[in-house]
């Protein structure tokens, strides 16, 4: 659900105090402030509706292009146990210390 801004109607008619309220986009507008009674209306401002993160937005972020553009390096474990560079401005190759390192 989108969130609105409202405005308090003053009694000479100019705007007053502005406050904030989640509303589904088919519902009317308030006329009234829901809590103090007195009259309102909705202004303009940035639209802010919120997005809900899918799977696809996941894949999208942390796919082997957008991770290379952003700057990180990207390592595969290879057969022989050391980590390869596939991109990125690291080191070509990592490896495990020895143990008691």
């Amino acid at each position: 659900m989108p969130l609105y801004q409202y405005e308090l109607v003053e009694p000479d008619g100019s705007g007053g105090e502005v406050f904030e309220i989640m509303q589904r986009m088919s519902a009317d507008s308030l006329t009234v402030h829901p809590e103090s009674g007195q009259p309102c209306r909705r202004i303009l401002s940035t639209p802010n509706a919120p997005r809900t993160w899918t799977d696809q937005h996941a894949k999208a972020a942390t796919s082997d292009g957008s991770l290379e553009r952003k700057g990180f390096t990207k390592y595969v474990k290879g057969a022989n146990g050391k980590y390869e560079k596939m991109f990125g401005k690291g080191p070509d190759m990592i490896k495990k210390p020895p143990a008691g390192e």
